[in-house]
Formats: structure tokens, sequence, C-alpha cells
């Protein structure tokens, strides 16, 4: 809880945590959130600033200083964050007015066709170069299979349980959980289903169907955990697997 808030009072403090726990259902969403909230109001704790006290300047302010560090879609999403937080709060008579609401972040124009997906070839060598001889490697090969074979953002990977990649007749589909709550459900490429088969096999999660299908490692035991890989985890996986002279000229979705 900010301090800022929590000196406004019980209503303030209430509703900032409400804010979160029932307004924001996304996890990465709201750990995003949380730390642009945090990250503003504790620039208005260094400068004295009570809740009812901020204005569009000192919003304005902020802004201006995390363009010095972080890039346009960064700014744009804290603002965003704060900008919605002062919303809820103006709708919970916290707060008179939207301090954030006039403040337009920096322009940012996306440019298409930057980055690609690696070829056919280029794919089966990175996966090639993954040593298979322990559960580590073959979870590895699997997740990164996953991701090239079916285009899966990495947030969509990382939830998935070990019952969506399941048997349909003859075939076997894998289930990706997207943003809003909705399913895609895709037919799994037989090179896919065999990587897949023999991680599971491996990590002897096959009777658990509701557990995490990708499981974080126990340091460098060799053993996984029953914990799922974050995005933050399977970031860090993708940087050992695939060289940086390769890995940075091919596109892995983040999904935020």
């Amino acid at each position: 809880m900010p301090v800022t808030v929590a000196d406004a009072g019980a209503a303030a403090a209430r509703r900032y945590v409400e804010f979160f726990a029932a307004e924001i259902r996304n996890l990465n969403t709201r750990a995003a959130y949380a730390r642009a909230a945090s990250d503003f109001f504790g620039w208005c704790e260094r400068r004295g600033l009570a809740l009812p006290a901020v204005q569009p300047v000192h919003v304005a302010a902020w802004v201006e200083g995390l363009g010095r560090t972080l890039s346009a879609p960064s700014v744009k999403q804290r603002l965003a964050a704060v900008r919605m937080l002062f919303d809820w709060l103006v709708v919970g008579q916290v707060v008179p007015h939207n301090p954030a609401a006039p403040v337009r972040g920096p322009k940012h124009s996306a440019v298409k066709g930057k980055t690609r997906m690696p070829t056919r070839d280029e794919a089966k060598a990175l996966l090639a170069a993954i040593p298979t001889d322990g559960v580590v490697g073959l979870r590895d090969r699997a997740l990164i299979g996953l991701l090239l074979y079916t285009f899966a953002r990495v947030g969509a990977a990382t939830v998935m349980r070990v019952g969506d990649y399941s048997p349909v007749s003859k075939r076997w589909w894998v289930r990706l959980h997207e943003k809003g709550g909705r399913h895609h459900e895709i037919p799994c490429h037989h090179t896919l289903a065999e990587w897949l088969d023999a991680y599971i096999e491996a990590a002897g999660i096959e009777g658990d169907r509701r557990g995490p299908l990708f499981r974080t490692a126990e340091g460098r035991s060799g053993r996984l955990t029953e914990a799922a890989m974050t995005q933050p985890d399977v970031y860090r996986m993708i940087g050992l697997r695939i060289p940086t002279e390769v890995g940075h000229r091919f596109r892995f979705d983040v999904g935020r």
C-alpha cells in the first residue's frame, strides 16, 4: 500500500485494494499496473504530495521523467494504469477528479516487419542445439517447439495445464488460454506431440492433469518443481538456449 494512498484514509486504501482485486483480473496486467501505481505514488511521496493535491501537471512531470529511461510503449502503459486507477478512485468518491485524464503519453509508431520468425531450417537448428538428456532440456525443447509450431503467446503457454494437451479422435490437440478467458484449440503437429510426450513422460506429470504443464526447475539439480514457469522464466530460458546473435532476429510474442 503506497504511503500517499494510506495517508488519504481508510476509504482510499480500501478502494485502492479493490481496484487490483476486483477490477483487474489478468495477473500479468495486475502486476504491471501495480508497479506503475507504486512508481507514481512513490514519486508523489518524495515530493510531499497528498492524494487530493495531485494535479495534471504532476502526472505530466512524472511521465516526462519516465521518458528518460523507458520506451514510449512502457511509458504509455504506466500512464494508462494510473489513469484507470484514478478513474476508479473518482467513481468511489475518493478524489474529485482524474488528474491523469488530460495528460497525453509519448507518441509511438509501431513499425511492422522489423522482426521475423525463424525459417524451418533455422528453427530445426535452434531446437537441435538443446540438450535432451535431462528433463529440463526436454521441457525447454517442448516449450520452444510449442511457441514455434502454434505461434502461441508466452503468456498463453505459461498458464497451460497438463490436461490442455489431450487427444481428440486420432490426433492430439493443445488448448491455449487467451485473454478474456477465451480458449484456442489447435491440432498438434506430430513432431511437437513427440516432444511433449517425451517431456511429460520424463517429468512424470501425466497423471497431474490440473497441474502446470511447464514447470520451473529446482536450481541446478535437474529436477522440476510443482510451480508453473512465469513469463520472465521463459525469457531467461530462451536467452540461454538461443544464441544472442541468432535469437535477437526472431520474435516470440510476449502477449502482455
